[in-house]
């Protein structure tokens, strides 16, 4: 980390509630948390904002991790892609079918809805000023709402801030997050290092 944060032994109030839930959830405190007590004030209000989305995330925790990884990708974001392949492998049975996708979703057996979602979650990433009334009209043509759709940008928009932040503060991946595999450790290494 390159900013001084709250380590775990001298976290008080809200932040050891929230570093207690998280060490209880995953058996360690992640970077990604620590990062925000730079700013002691804003872990709760990000943690609340954070929860808040997920809770009313209209589509799966699949949908939100593939967002994730194509969104981390070009970032780059070497955290989260590892963080959320890791994750991915469970939901797609393996870690070829993370990789397939995280090297081109076009080619890798997903769905047209899941093409789709994942072609416009890449632009929102890219350029979001280049999307047009016709972008949503394709999401639309295989059946995601409105309420879908705007979950979408709003899940791949949120991944380009705050895996910008963990990086801008130097936050490292953490190994239980990092494969024993080398092939797919530098796959996942679309950033900053290991």
């Amino acid at each position: 980390m390159f900013l001084q944060v709250i380590e775990e032994e001298n976290a008080t109030g809200k932040v050891a509630e929230i570093y207690e839930k998280q060490r209880a959830q995953l058996g360690f405190v992640m970077e990604a948390a620590k990062c925000f007590t730079a700013r002691p004030d804003l872990l709760p209000i990000y943690t609340e904002f954070s929860d808040r989305i997920r809770a009313g995330f209209s589509l799966g925790l699949r949908e939100w991790r593939l967002i994730t990884l194509i969104a981390a990708k070009h970032i780059p974001s070497t955290y989260c892609s590892h963080v959320y392949s890791k994750q991915l492998a469970d939901d797609l049975g393996s870690k070829e079918a993370v990789l397939a996708v995280q090297r081109d979703f076009r080619t890798a057996g997903l769905s047209d809805r899941d093409i789709a979602m994942l072609t416009y979650a890449e632009k929102v990433v890219r350029n979001a000023s280049q999307i047009t009334q016709g972008d949503i009209e394709r999401l639309r043509q295989v059946d995601f709402s409105d309420q879908q759709i705007c979950d979408i940008a709003l899940c791949a928009s949120f991944r380009c801030f705050v895996s910008r932040f963990f990086d801008a503060m130097g936050a490292g991946t953490e190994a239980a997050f990092v494969d024993e595999n080398s092939e797919f450790q530098s796959a996942m290494s679309v950033g900053r290092p290991l």
